[in-house]
């Protein structure tokens, strides 16, 4: 009977991250396997490498056979002895002149290993040999593990055949490792991954993918309140094999080494399982170094991902960023691979935003993208009505009434997705006045970051401006580029009404129309000036003159008097001044100029 335990070695592969979505999760690969190197179980208790070496100066661990043939039915027994010499730390450092020493002795009757040192037969010298090629091997691997010796049996007298040759491997009780370690931080970074004086072992990941990671409650319990409660609270464990099946073995090892020595380990294929392990196991410093990571490493082409990320992790600040970028990049931001993974919530978080950088036909085709890749993970067919049904209050958030009848009618009008009354009631809404009530946001997108501005060229208001069809017209230039996003028009004399308007930036040069905007507002019969929005932002460049125009359809309303020339707005951050310049506009005019007359307000961004 054979009383030796050899532990094969194993390569673990990563587990999924049970918390990640499960359309993301398969592109997160882990980082690279490791395997744990085998170790010999000694027969004497307590941690290894931490007991003094015996009175005959070595380490000795005795295997026997019984019933060899050639031995009569008595026990032969080989001896593997360590000469007592000083272990330095890690594998690959030296442990001393004499090295590991390995004996082999075929008397049945020898119980304990000689005081002095005999010269080793042949066999065991060619065992020495191979003992020393394993242990620099294995010293290349990891250089936070003990040494280990790995004794491949050569042909042992009174053994049949080679067949029965055993293998050893393990690993090489380490004394006096201490001696070597000049500060807290080396004693402990040598510790992790380690099985010197380890107590507690984590069984991390699921499947085949399990990897038993060997630990020790006080560091674990130090860094961190969870493993505190957990080894030391009211219903602390007793067990020495905790499961760990919701963790990855890499993102688990990248959390420890930092709660062992301080060191950051995490790449873009672990930084959100280690983020997540963080999380679980209440590191903050380590969530930071990860946020950080992220940060530093957030393009157009990943934001979305990391939202969808951010957001589940509960990662506000890291969020705010991704959707920033989606802000300034929302063309590239659509078209990344990742963008059809996300979840519907973080779909319906970016098109509820009104500063996102693209047309709505772009968005339009976009989220049609996103229920085609969302169709078939929920086993629906993706025909328009399921479509439809995957994208649920994301449709809502489009912003149809934007589009310009050509590309509604192109588009959505012809995809399946929209229902027969929404698409007439957009077509009404594109080509009648008054324009009918939509189920749909008609407030424009604005894509400019910053605070808002306006400025205001009347100084009085009074009643009674008449409208019959002619526009009312202001000649501007400004000193600086900017964006005017809409105007702010005085509405009815008469109480609440709904007025129908038209307003453009016409290039006064080319008579170019820059920007204009067919549609409506209400007003509460106060002598306030009310906003109408262009669909998109139109840039005005310093120097150059524009006309203001609008174009109103209904009652008399208040108009503005003791008209500025001149009005000057000061950013309240910087200090930017802003100045523009009025000008009568001749021409087909319904009596609008400097000193009187409707577009009051012009609203823009800097």
């Amino acid at each position: 009977m054979c009383c030796l335990l050899i532990p094969g070695s194993s390569r673990a592969n990563p587990a999924d991250c049970a918390a990640l979505h499960p359309t993301i999760r398969s592109k997160m690969a882990s980082g690279e396997s490791s395997s744990r190197a085998p170790s010999l179980r000694f027969p004497s208790p307590g941690p290894l490498g931490n007991a003094p070496p015996s009175n005959n100066n070595a380490h000795s661990l005795a295997i026997t056979n019984e019933g060899a043939p050639g031995g009569s039915g008595a026990q032969s027994r080989t001896e593997i002895s360590h000469a007592n010499n000083p272990q330095t730390g890690p594998a690959g450092r030296d442990t001393g002149a004499a090295g590991a020493d390995v004996r082999v002795d075929t008397s049945p009757h020898r119980q304990h290993a000689a005081p002095q040192q005999p010269t080793a037969p042949p066999g065991a010298m060619a065992a020495r040999a191979a003992a020393s090629s394993s242990s620099a091997a294995s010293s290349s691997t990891s250089s936070a593990d003990p040494p280990t010796v790995s004794l491949a049996s050569p042909s042992l007298p009174n053994t049949p055949s080679s067949s029965s040759a055993a293998v050893l491997v393990y690993r090489e009780p380490v004394y006096n490792w201490q001696a070597t370690k000049n500060t807290v931080k080396e004693r402990f970074a040598f510790l992790f991954n380690n099985e010197v004086l380890s107590d507690v072992h984590f069984l991390v990941g699921k499947g085949m993918g399990v990897q038993r990671i060997p630990a020790h409650r006080f560091a674990l319990a130090v860094g961190s309140a969870v493993f505190d409660a957990m080894f030391n609270g009211g219903m602390a464990t007793t067990s020495t094999e905790i499961e760990l099946p919701d963790v990855e073995p890499a993102a688990f090892l990248a959390l420890l080494k930092f709660l062992y020595s301080d060191e950051v380990q995490i790449g873009p294929e672990t930084v959100m399982t280690t983020l997540y392990s963080a999380k679980k196991y209440a590191v903050p410093a380590l969530e930071a170094h990860c946020v950080e990571f992220l940060k530093k490493n957030l393009r157009a082409d990943n934001a979305f991902m990391l939202l969808t990320q951010a957001r589940l992790f509960d990662e506000p600040q890291l969020a705010s960023l991704c959707l920033e970028n989606i802000d300034k990049n929302t063309a590239d931001a659509l078209a990344a691979e990742g963008f059809t993974d996300i979840d519907l919530d973080t779909l319906v978080a970016v098109l509820e935003r009104d500063t996102l950088g693209v047309r709505e036909i772009r968005l339009f085709a976009a989220a049609v993208r996103w229920s085609e890749a969302e169709t078939p993970r929920q086993q629906f067919q993706p025909t328009p009505e399921n479509r439809r049904k995957v994208l649920g209050k994301a449709i809502s958030l489009i912003r149809f009434p934007l589009m310009t009848i050509e590309e509604f009618a192109a588009g959505p009008a012809q995809s399946g997705i929209l229902t027969d009354r929404e698409v007439v009631s957009l077509f009404l809404h594109f080509t009648v006045n008054p324009k009918p009530h939509v189920e749909f946001i008609d407030r424009p997108r604005c894509c400019l970051r910053g605070k808002e501005c306006s400025i205001t060229r009347f100084g009085q208001v009074e009643s009674r401006w008449g409208y019959s069809g002619t526009s009312d017209r202001i000649r501007f230039s400004v000193n600086r580029r900017i964006f005017v996003v809409g105007f702010g028009l005085y509405g009815s004399i008469h109480g609440p009404t709904d007025y129908q308007v038209n307003i453009q930036i016409i290039h006064t040069d080319s008579n170019t129309i820059l920007g204009q905007n067919d549609t409506g507002f209400s007003c509460d019969g106060s002598a306030s000036a009310f906003r109408v929005m262009f669909k998109e932002p139109v840039e005005i460049l310093p120097s150059v003159n524009y006309i203001a125009c609008a174009t109103l359809k209904g009652p008399d309303s208040h108009y503005g008097t003791k008209g500025m020339r001149k009005v000057t707005h000061e950013g309240s951050a910087t200090g930017t001044k802003t100045c523009f310049t009025f000008c009568y506009a001749a021409g087909n005019n319904n009596g609008t100029s400097v000193e009187d007359g409707q577009i009051p307000e012009v609203i823009f961004y800097t």
